[in-house]
């Protein structure tokens, strides 16, 4: 039997699903949750559910569901949520300030604490509610905002060095929404979010689509 401990990987990923379906059934006041339900609510089919919950230990109870609250406490503690992980944003073109700006970070746990940038003009200003730093004092900004995650939204060619300043600060996870392969030392957590990419994708199953439906 499954129980807590190694959580696979496609797990993982589906327990922010499973946890925005909790927070859009809570305003119901219901206590209590059924596989189907959360499986109508993200997309997926109610035995993964089940599947997926039990890597946490958590087993429902059979004609009921799973107990609402409980539920989502434990999830949250499996995705880390129960701690803040300050976040610095580095590059704040169009899409780093978008991100910057997003105050869903702040309420999942992740509030973006500071910015770096090259722009002389940005630099040592306060946008959006955020500081902004130059490159060089990274490692300061670092320490001093405790960051435990760095987000890379600079151009692709500056990318890697972007990169690499983060890990020589000691961030440890590092999100890139950068167009580009980067390389990490193996401690180093990457997610690399490719906009472009996953549009190229949603082209591919348009055109597939429409040849099935021969327009």
């Amino acid at each position: 039997m499954a129980g807590p401990g190694h959580i696979p990987e496609a797990t993982v990923a589906r327990l922010p699903l499973y946890l925005r379906a909790l927070d859009e059934v809570a305003p119901s006041g219901q206590a209590t949750v059924s596989s189907e339900e959360l499986a109508d609510l993200s997309g997926v089919n109610a035995a993964k559910v089940r599947k997926d919950l039990s890597y946490l230990g958590t087993y429902g109870t059979r004609g009921v569901g799973y107990e609402l609250d409980y539920l989502t406490f434990e999830i949250s503690r499996a995705l880390g949520l129960a701690n803040t992980w300050p976040v610095v944003v580095c590059g704040l073109g169009n899409l780093g300030r978008a991100l910057a700006n997003h105050t869903g970070f702040t309420e999942a746990g992740f509030p973006v604490a500071a910015a770096v940038d090259t722009d002389p003009d940005k630099i040592g200003t306060t946008i959006d509610g955020v500081p902004v730093f130059a490159p060089a004092e990274l490692g300061s900004v670092v320490d001093e905002f405790a960051i435990a995650i760095g987000v890379i939204a600079a151009p692709a060619t500056a990318a890697q060095g972007v990169a690499d300043a983060l890990v020589s600060a000691g961030v440890k996870s590092i999100m890139s929404f950068a167009p580009t392969v980067l390389v990490v030392p193996d401690d180093v957590e990457l997610r690399a979010v490719d906009l472009a990419t996953e549009l190229q994708i949603l082209g591919f199953h348009l055109h597939r689509s429409n040849e099935n439906t021969g327009t």
